[in-house]
């Protein structure tokens, strides 16, 4: 009996990297286009920086996806493009808020990178998506280090350390509503913060592109997406509050008063379905690592919320022919339709 040897061709992109790759080819050309702006108003010196940088990571991500897809005859996406940008637009927010948006989008993309790692086979991609994940790690703590040099970085207040290991003894730690109810755990203010951090970046961005939407149904979408987003930001600090503890501010102040048309409304109708897509992962993280009834059933709402929202988005997006298709799986019925026509016209 012959020794089985292993065959070393040309590996196929599997489901698993086509769809990583796809998703994060137009979320960086997306990122682009809002840097590219916020790039041409920019003062402050180190926030400009930090900015170039991040541009600069946009352009390296996308040119070696490009490099992936083009020997494989892959259609590169088109994503977005600087067709979805007006370069003479008036700035829209102001240099604090591009850090706060810069931390955003770095925790949208280590989401996504980090998931990637373990599911790439080839050997190429995954070291791709863990070069993505340092790099972003990177960039979001030099964003960090800025924010806190100028005293703008919310941070979770402490809380006393244990004196000694414990167990919980009694069934009532799950209370949230009736009966008594525990404090706080360290894993549920830790969510309800970042929950409330996201939300209050999410919020200033929605009413900045509610400003400029060109068309009265993506303004009027946009607005309902503040709505939401307040909505949850109450519930969220209201949980900390309860305890006595802060919830980050709001960043309202950082939108300027512009009206002029800044960015598409098919980019900014496709932000915002990407960021409250990102907030349904953060629920699921939050939900995760709960312990109180009370948050849950939070979430649970905030999750309803949001899927409706998003589904909402993404109707319009496909009335308006703005939506770009993900790869997807052999569809099976429609070929077997079409052999079967194919018989039958014989």
């Amino acid at each position: 009996m012959g020794i089985f040897k292993p065959f070393h061709g040309h590996e196929k992109l599997t489901s698993a990297e086509i769809g990583k790759l796809w998703v994060t080819y137009t979320g960086n050309t997306m990122g682009k286009c809002v840097l590219t702006h916020f790039i041409k108003n920019v003062e402050d010196e180190d926030i400009k920086k930090v900015v170039e940088k991040a541009i600069d990571l946009s352009e390296e991500f996308i040119q070696k996806i490009e490099d992936i897809f083009i020997p494989e005859n892959f259609p590169i996406p088109v994503g977005f493009t600087e067709k979805d940008v007006n370069p003479d637009a008036p700035r829209l927010f102001s240099d604090q808020f591009y850090l706060h948006y810069l931390r955003y989008v770095c925790k949208a993309g280590l989401s996504i990178y980090s998931i990637a790692i373990p599911l790439m086979s080839r050997k190429d991609i995954r070291e791709f998506f863990t070069d993505c994940s340092t790099k972003t790690a990177n960039l979001i703590r030099e964003v960090n280090e800025i924010l806190i040099a100028k005293g703008s970085l919310a941070k979770p207040v402490p809380i006393p350390i244990p004196e000694e290991v414990d167990f919980v003894e009694k069934h009532d730690y799950l209370n949230g509503v009736i009966g008594n109810v525990r404090p706080l755990h360290a894993l549920e203010i830790t969510h309800l913060f970042d929950n409330i951090d996201n939300n209050v970046t999410s919020k200033a961005l929605l009413i900045g592109f509610s400003q400029v939407a060109n068309r009265r149904q993506i303004r009027q979408y946009l607005l309902r997406g503040k709505k939401i987003t307040n909505k949850h930001i109450v519930a969220n600090s209201q949980k900390l509050n309860k305890d006595n503890l802060p919830a980050p501010p709001l960043l309202d102040h950082l939108v300027t008063t512009s009206t002029v048309p800044t960015f598409s409304d098919k980019l900014m109708l496709a932000h915002k379905i990407d960021m409250f897509s990102m907030k349904i992962r953060s629920c699921g993280n939050a939900m995760s690592l709960n312990g109180r009834r009370d948050l849950g059933g939070m979430y649970a709402k905030m999750l309803t919320d949001i899927s409706l929202y998003v589904e909402d988005g993404a109707q319009i997006m496909i009335n308006h022919g703005w939506m770009e298709k993900p790869p997807q799986a052999v569809d099976r019925d429609k070929l077997k339709n079409a052999d079967q026509q194919s018989k039958s016209s014989k």
